[in-house]
């Protein structure tokens, strides 16, 4: 195997910007408004002049009036970076067009089990599902139990308007959501692509790579020279292949967050659940392989005066929670603000509603688009690299 290749691994993230800038434009084209039938009258001219003045109100001014008031980009922004029972694809005469996923809850009366397309894309609570001998209604992609008698707003549950605070019980939701299938989807691709490479070193293992096999192989270089080796020591070997999974792990979904369209817009590495579960295997894996000389330098620090020692060992210790809640907070934080900033950009368009604004928001949301791209490498990297300058840390041997 080689040393990387820097051309190779850039050649390899541009291979997706064609892709990327094809829903990109699908995403920043103009809505397009249904029209609606005008109302035909056979009165006097005054009676004429009333209805058309009608008209104008309701199908004109109130028409652009709900563009302009009824447009709220924090809900929009918030939908699209949020998770979801269902995966939304596109809009056909004003009507959504998406995947329904499986709703798996866990309620008092056992396993219940059906369709995301039974609440009928329903976000205010107003459609009650009846499944297992109980009734559901799903409020903002949440799922309680509904109420008997829905309120004045025809909602099914005791809820607050203006705070969106719903009373109702939850059952325990553990439903296949986009994110989750974004997440099976993204292992699928991580395993087709290693195992195809697998598959061509054992046809040719003495031979230069080619084809996947000579994308794959700077990276798993880079990942094993340059992170495991340099920052773990001579233990590195049993590291690396925990390493090359939490890189191509989160470089894959990250690059696949940044398509706009089916399969990709799925916000997994910006859900906080999942940066949670990455640093937590981090926060594990560490601390199980972490010596005693790891463990001395935490609870009792050589070398130092012996008053000093019990509050190094306070911060010491609250360090071995800090480490994996930064990993945590920073690649969510990172992710979820590049999604933010594209889809405010993205928004200008139909704040403004006029021709002059939506070049630059286009030409602003290309370049973000670009840098996100980067990032998201960068943030791979990052978490990579931290990972294995904590085991690093755990595991290297004392030196006198």
């Amino acid at each position: 195997m080689r040393g990387v290749s820097l051309p190779r691994i850039l050649q390899g993230l541009m291979m997706n910007l064609n892709r990327f800038l094809l829903g990109l434009l699908l995403l920043a084209a103009p809505a397009a408004w249904a029209s609606e039938d005008v109302h035909s009258a056979e009165a006097h001219a005054d009676t004429a002049a009333v209805h058309v003045e009608e008209h104008a109100t309701e199908h004109g001014a109130s028409h652009a009036e709900e563009a302009k008031e009824g447009f709220d980009p924090a809900t929009v922004i918030m939908h699209h970076i949020g998770d979801s029972h269902g995966w939304h694809l596109f809009d056909w005469n004003e009507h959504p067009v998406s995947i329904p996923l499986p709703v798996i809850l866990y309620t008092d009366n056992g396993l219940v089990v059906f369709s995301s397309a039974e609440f009928h894309h329903d976000q205010e609570g107003t459609h009650v599902v009846e499944a297992g001998g109980q009734r559901f209604v799903n409020i903002h992609e949440k799922i309680y139990y509904a109420s008997d008698v829905a309120n004045e707003h025809g909602v099914y549950a005791d809820m607050d308007h203006e705070t969106h605070e719903v009373a109702n019980a939850k059952p325990w939701d553990v439903s296949i959501t986009k994110n989750v299938a974004a997440l099976l989807f993204a292992a699928i691709v991580i395993l087709a692509l290693f195992l195809s490479t697998a598959r061509s070193y054992k046809k040719n293992p003495n031979g230069a790579p080619r084809g996947l096999a000579g994308f794959v192989e700077p990276l798993v270089v880079f990942v094993r020279d340059d992170i495991a080796k340099n920052n773990i020591g001579h233990h590195y070997k049993r590291f690396v292949p925990l390493l090359l999974t939490i890189f191509f792990f989160i470089w894959i979904n990250n690059l696949l967050g940044l398509v706009p369209f089916f399969p990709g817009g799925a916000n997994v590495t910006g859900n906080i659940a999942v940066t949670m579960v990455l640093a937590v295997i981090t926060f594990v894996v560490t601390n199980i392989n972490g010596n005693k000389h790891y463990w001395g330098h935490i609870f009792w620090m050589p070398g130092l005066p012996v008053f000093v020692k019990p509050v190094l060992a306070i911060v010491e210790f609250i360090g071995i929670f800090t480490k994996p809640f930064s990993l945590m907070i920073r690649l969510f934080a990172n992710i979820t603000a590049g999604h933010i900033i594209v889809l405010s950009l993205v928004s200008l368009v139909f704040i403004f509603e006029t021709v002059w604004v939506s070049p630059a928001s286009v030409l602003l949301t290309l370049f973000i688009s670009v840098l996100e791209l980067l990032v998201a490498a960068l943030q791979a990297y990052i978490f990579t690299l931290l990972t294995a300058l904590y085991i690093g840390s755990a595991v290297q041997d004392d030196h006198h």
